[in-house]
């Protein structure tokens, strides 16, 4: 059913929080992973370095995976993240979107807007989304360490 996954990835430990679900299904599925880094838009000075650092981390990760026997790819892109992961997504052909979502109400929520909302409400395609909350992170924290 699944052949390409496209897994936005914005450089935090949240949204790499996303990659387990993936590697788990990666394998039974047969499928392509694709990580994607949007960076936003930036002055022409800082863009090239942004971008540099960006394809650095990706390909850290990429080689990761990599090693599990996972067939995997990376993009950078520049621009709005919520446009840009949906215009990637129809550009690479891909059949399902994954990311992180911070889980954000209230007032941050109107403040911060939701970069994972724009893309289940934009997307053509189905989207994974994992709520991952920083006091996820620190109980995944604990509960490797004791």
């Amino acid at each position: 059913m699944y052949k390409n996954v496209l897994v936005a990835i914005d450089g935090s430990e949240t949204a790499e929080a996303i990659l387990p679900f993936i590697l788990q299904i990666a394998g039974p599925l047969d499928l392509n992973i694709i990580l994607l880094r949007v960076n936003p838009p930036a002055a022409p000075t800082m863009e090239e370095a942004a971008h540099m650092m960006s394809e650095v981390y990706l390909a850290q990760l990429a080689k990761d995976i990599a090693s599990k026997g996972l067939r995997v790819e990376t993009m950078v892109l520049e621009g709005t993240p919520a446009e840009t992961i949906v215009a990637a997504a129809h550009e690479a052909n891909v059949d399902l979107i994954a990311m992180t979502t911070h889980g954000r109400t209230g007032p941050s929520r109107l403040l911060f807007g939701s970069v994972a909302e724009s893309v289940l409400r934009e997307a053509q395609v189905p989207v994974m989304l994992l709520k991952q909350t920083q006091r996820d992170l620190e109980r995944s924290h604990e509960a490797r360490t004791s």
